[in-house]
């Protein structure tokens, strides 16, 4: 599917979508799973990324190439360097060798791993020699990616001797590393978070456990959008908690000022358009950067102002988002200013017709502007991308919007 055309004008949002499991936590659930084999996984994850994942921990070549998948990357780098004998090249695709990894590999490297770059330094790919790590402390800045901090924590149990994890500096994305900490509480690892330190205690084995792993909310983003952008719409999603463990739930709170009303049942929520005087969304997202592109989309849409904090981490995602979102927005008439870590949406009443939106490989800007095919016909291109998180995203976005 290379380009594909929208037009939903008028149409008013209405029905009823399962979606898949949260990526972030199958995710760190299968890197567990490989140390811990009697934990069973329910409602995994159906994305690109996950089913990526599943074939590297199962592959029997010396070669993994993960795409664009940047969790597993991350996470396999510290999986593999504490498997002992297994030598491994770790690739992806060329926007995955401009990512940076330097961070991680030399926490890695403290704790005694065997890791070396072999093309750009600091930069997949990766040769790793797996071996037991006999290090248990490790010093990292607290404000790097998540992901980094995480992909350490989840082969911490597995050290002889633990692992104590110090941060330099303030931490951002606690949502995430605590999303971690949880699964292994979860599984009886024993832990402690103490000002800027985790201490992750040994556990070489595990009682026999099956978890059930949350719908993601980043994916239920666009559903918010689409009912902030429809008068008299009303979405159900399944399946979610209530206490859930991912940041992104932040989404039931910022969507009220949008118009969107977040009623809880069993295992679902339920989306509501309130129409209301909108209040200038100003919003630090450093908990929450996936949701980043969906608001401004929406605030777009909606004809008013938005100014996101906290953004510092999208430069490195599968594009450089800020600028991505600057781009096509003002190619819909809009206008945008960034800096390394902020944007500002100024409000314009006017959308262009049949712009076509380009993707950048990143499938959270194809869902993201898909919702203002409400507004006007739109083409999105490279559709396909969306399978990255969310395979089944345009056969649901048609139920509720048709």
């Amino acid at each position: 599917m290379e380009l594909l055309k929208i037009n939903k004008t008028g149409k008013t949002v209405n029905g009823i979508v399962q979606i898949t499991g949260s990526k972030s936590e199958t995710n760190r659930l299968l890197i567990l799973q490989q140390f811990y084999p009697n934990l069973i996984i329910k409602n995994i994850s159906n994305s690109d990324d996950s089913v990526l994942m599943q074939k590297a921990l199962t592959s029997t070549s010396n070669e993994i190439n993960i795409g664009h998948a940047g969790t597993a990357m991350r996470f396999l780098t510290s999986y593999f360097a504490v498997k002992e004998g297994a030598e491994i090249v770790l690739t992806g695709s060329p926007r995955m060798k401009e990512r940076p990894i330097k961070i991680l590999v030399e926490a890695l490297k403290s704790l005694g791993a065997n890791i070396e770059y072999l093309e750009q330094e600091g930069f997949p790919p990766l040769k790793i020699s797996g071996k037991k790590l006999t290090n248990s402390y490790v010093e990292i800045e607290g404000n790097v990616s998540s992901q980094y901090i995480s992909s350490l924590l989840l082969i911490g149990a597995t050290l002889k001797n633990g692992l104590k994890l110090k941060f330099k500096g303030e931490i951002t994305s606690v949502p995430y590393i605590k999303m971690t900490l949880t699964l292994l509480a979860e599984l009886g690892i024993e832990l402690s978070w103490d000002d800027d330190s985790i201490t992750i205690h040994p556990k070489p084995s595990i009682s026999s456990k099956t978890i059930v792993v949350e719908s993601d909310w980043s994916s239920a983003s666009y559903y918010y959008s689409l009912c902030a952008l429809s008068p008299n719409s009303e979405i159900t999603l399944s399946a979610y908690k209530q206490s859930s463990l991912q940041g992104d739930s932040v989404l039931a709170e910022i969507y009220k000022n949008l118009g969107v009303e977040t009623t809880f049942g069993e295992n679902t929520i339920t989306l509501k358009n309130k129409r209301t005087t909108y209040n200038f969304p100003t919003l630090n997202l450093k908990s929450a950067p996936d949701i980043a592109q969906t608001i401004a989309v929406t605030c777009f849409g909606l004809g008013i102002e938005c100014y996101l904090t906290g953004l510092h981490t999208l430069k490195i995602k599968e594009t450089d988002r800020l600028v991505a979102l600057k781009t096509e927005i003002e190619k819909l008439g809009g206008e945008v200013e960034i800096t390394n870590e902020t944007l500002l949406l100024k409000a314009s009443s006017k959308i262009k017709e049949n712009i076509s939106i380009a993707t950048y490989h990143d499938h959270r800007m194809a869902m993201a502007f898909a919702p203002l095919a409400l507004k006007v016909p739109i083409v999105i291109e490279e559709a396909d991308v969306v399978s990255k998180s969310y395979p089944t995203f345009w056969s649901d976005f048609d139920k509720v919007t048709n």
